[in-house]
Parts: C-alpha cells; sequence; structure tokens
C-alpha cells in the first residue's frame, strides 16, 4: 500500500493537446469500466423497487406511485449526470478547484437565507419543483477540492504542521452543515478526510493518534454535559440518537422507537424474507422513514438474510472497484477522488446499515441509491461518472 501511495503522488497528469480534447475525448469511451455500470444500473433498480413497497400503501394526494415517480424522474437526472462526468476530463476539476471551493461555501451559505426547512432542520433550497440539498453536493465538492489541494503537497504530510491546512479545509463546510443542522453528512467529511490524507502519504500514526484523541475528547465532552451541565454543540434530538443505540429500551416509545422497530423488521424477515410488498412493519408503517434512512429495514423484512446480504455484496463490489479505480488512477489527483469516493460510499453504508441494525447510531445517512432522495441520488451518480472518467482516462489516449 505504502509503494501505491508513492507512485501514485510521484507521477505527473500527462499533457494534452487541445481544450477541447481535454475536456472530452469520446474514443476513450472503449475504457469504461462496464462492471461499474452495470452494478450502479442494477443498485438504482433495486432501489426503485423498495421505494415502491415502501410507499406504495401511503399514496399521496390519491397516487400510490408518486414517490417511485419522482425517484425515476431522480434516476433518469442521475444517469445524464453520471454520462456527462465521466465524459469531462476529471483534470479540469483540479484546476478550478479553488472555485469549485468558494462555490461551495456560497452554496452552504445560502441554504440560511434562501433555504427551506422541513423536520426541524433547515438544509433544502427549492430548484423548481425539486428540492436539492447542498450539503449532499458539498460531499463531492470537498473531495475535488481537498484533492486538488492535496495533489499539490506531493506526500509532503510527513510533520503535524503539515496537516493544519487540509484540517481547515475540512472544517469549514463541516461547521456549516453541521450548523444546519446535519450531523450525519458532517461525519461523512470526517471519513473523506481520514482516507484522503492517508492515500496522501500522511502518516497513519499521526492519523491514529489524532482520531483516538477526537473521540475521547467527543466522550469527554458528552459526559461534562450530562454531570457538568458543559454547554454542547449537538442538539438533544441528536445527542439522543447518538446514544439510545446503547440502550433502545430506555426509552422505547420516543427516542429508541425507531430503532426498535427496525430490528424487528430485519428479524421478522428471517433467510428469505416475506415477500416484495408483504412487510408487516414496513405496510402497517412501524418503521418510521421507512423509504429514506430505515429503507435497509424493509430489504431486510421483505427480501430477508439473504437478499440483505446480496445488495451488501453488490456495495462491497462497487467499493472495490472504486480502489480499483484509485489504483488505477494516471496521477495523484486521480488517485486521491477515486478514494475519497470509495470512502464516502463505504461511510454511507456502514453508518447507514448499523444504525438500522442497531449496532451504530442513527444519524440521517441515506443508503447510496436505495434511499429515497434526489440529491443524495444525483451526488452518488456523479461520484460514479467521476470514477468513470478517472478508469477511462488512466491510459493517455488523445
Amino acid at each position: 500500500m505504502q509503494e501505491w501511495r508513492t507512485m501514485r503522488l510521484g507521477q505527473a497528469a500527462p499533457a494534452v493537446d487541445g481544450e477541447v480534447a481535454r475536456l472530452v475525448n469520446w474514443r476513450l469511451w472503449r475504457h469504461l469500466d462496464f462492471v461499474l455500470i452495470a452494478l450502479v444500473i442494477v443498485l438504482m433498480g433495486i432501489g426503485l423497487v423498495f421505494v415502491n413497497s415502501a410507499t406504495s400503501h401511503s399514496p399521496v394526494n390519491g397516487d400510490p406511485l408518486y414517490y417511485v415517480k419522482r425517484q425515476v424522474i431522480w434516476v433518469s437526472i442521475g444517469i445524464v449526470l453520471m454520462v456527462v462526468f465521466a465524459a469531462i476530463d476529471y483534470s479540469v476539476w483540479q484546476r478550478w478547484w479553488k472555485v469549485i471551493y468558494a462555490g461551495n461555501l456560497g452554496l452552504l451559505l445560502a441554504v440560511f437565507v434562501v433555504g427551506h426547512s422541513a423536520m426541524g432542520a433547515q438544509r433544502w433550497i427549492q430548484i423548481g419543483p425539486l428540492p436539492l440539498q447542498p450539503s449532499e453536493m458539498a460531499k463531492i465538492f470537498v473531495i475535488l477540492t481537498l484533492g486538488g489541494s492535496l495533489s499539490k503537497k506531493e506526500g509532503r504530510l510527513s510533520r503535524w504542521q503539515d496537516l493544519l491546512a487540509p484540517f481547515a479545509h475540512v472544517a469549514v463546510p463541516m461547521l456549516l452543515v453541521l450548523k444546519q443542522p446535519d450531523l450525519g453528512t458532517s461525519l461523512a467529511f470526517v471519513a473523506i478526510l481520514f482516507v484522503m490524507l492517508y492515500v496522501a502519504q500522511a502518516r497513519w500514526q499521526h492519523l491514529v493518534i489524532i482520531g483516538g484523541s477526537g473521540f475521547a475528547l467527543v466522550v469527554i465532552w458528552i459526559l461534562a454535559h450530562f454531570y457538568l451541565g458543559v454547554p454542547i454543540i449537538l442538539r438533544d434530538y441528536q445527542l439522543q440518537r447518538l446514544l439510545v443505540f446503547l440502550n433502545p429500551q430506555s426509552d422505547p416509545h420516543g427516542a429508541g422507537y425507531n430503532i426498535i422497530q427496525s430490528i424487528i423488521a430485519v428479524g421478522s424477515g428471517e433467510l428469505f424474507g416475506k415477500g416484495i410488498g408483504s412487510g408487516t412493519q414496513n405496510m402497517l408503517d412501524f418503521i418510521p422513514e421507512q423509504h429514506t434512512d430505515f429503507i435497509f429495514s424493509v430489504v431486510g423484512e421483505e427480501a430477508g438474510f439473504v437478499g440483505a446480504a446480496l445488495l451488501l455484496v453488490l456495495f462491497l463490489v462497487v467499493i472495490l472497484r472504486a480502489i480499483n479505480v484509485a489504483q488505477r488512477a494516471r496521477d495523484s489527483y486521480g488517485a486521491l477522488v477515486a478514494s475519497g469516493i470509495a470512502g464516502l460510499l463505504t461511510f454511507h453504508v456502514l453508518v447507514n446499515v448499523g444504525g438500522v441494525m442497531g449496532i451504530m447510531p442513527v444519524t440521517g445517512i441515506p443508503l447510496p441509491f436505495i434511499s429515497y432522495g434526489g440529491s443524495s441520488l444525483l451526488t452518488n451518480a456523479v461520484g460514479m461518472g467521476l470514477l468513470l472518467s478517472i478508469y477511462m482516462r488512466r491510459y493517455t489516449v488523445y
């Protein structure tokens, strides 16, 4: 792994003649990762099936297909975006990373001015009839901009002070997202940062010390809040989410309700499930937000252990393909961006599934391509497009 990290950061992007050829080169399409494309299409299809199963029994304005129709629109837009970002040479984002970073902060700040609230959080900006969540898109922007910053370091991250700039780079958008409040997305930034720092040859010992110290500080801060009344930046419901998974029965009708019902749903699916559209926990609406944060509980109940395991295998293969793209990237920027996307996907799957199973806190993280929601799906589709762009251009074919 160390040899790979050194090799990737020691390579420079090949020279490319012509602005149009540098941005879009149609001859590269024969180098597409067709396995990754197939996996993404399959995951999108599975998502539509379970969004329909989770919502068809609760019609909106008399339409049982209300949610799945909207999700089809997002899937269609997502496929288009995936193709567009695959067609564009990813190195263009490296050139403009500072502009992208400023634009990202502008979007996050705009949420507090023109954004609208839902479920106690101000996270959405209305674009025509469709709401978009800038904090979701910010994940990709952070990957693109942090990659641009780290690629200039060329492995010069061996000292403690070398880590200050990357941490500050991520801290600003992270704090803006936490202010909305969106705890899950802000934690995703931490995962992206640590993965990309490791690939950029930061000392793993430093990352372990920082991560361990940060975790210990959070625990001490929470204890001080409960026993000494020390103020904390988290809201009460966020703090309850973080802690109730340790003992959901401590508040079975409140903070622990979601986890309890989710575990019941997953367990009742047994080996092969109750069948698509036949989950009683789902159909009787015992599972809150079953089409978004808790959609994996619908998968577990209706497709059983076998179906849920197969879905996780699909995610594993996608993550492994992303790592493969990072390993084969032609330059350090491509390796960093691909590894950031791999880290983001891994974080989302682990945290979402872990929360549904009651082994991790519930932080509102959607399951990629499966949960209902346009912003999440478009963000992941753009991420896949970037991976395809990096993979296509692993050879110099101009």
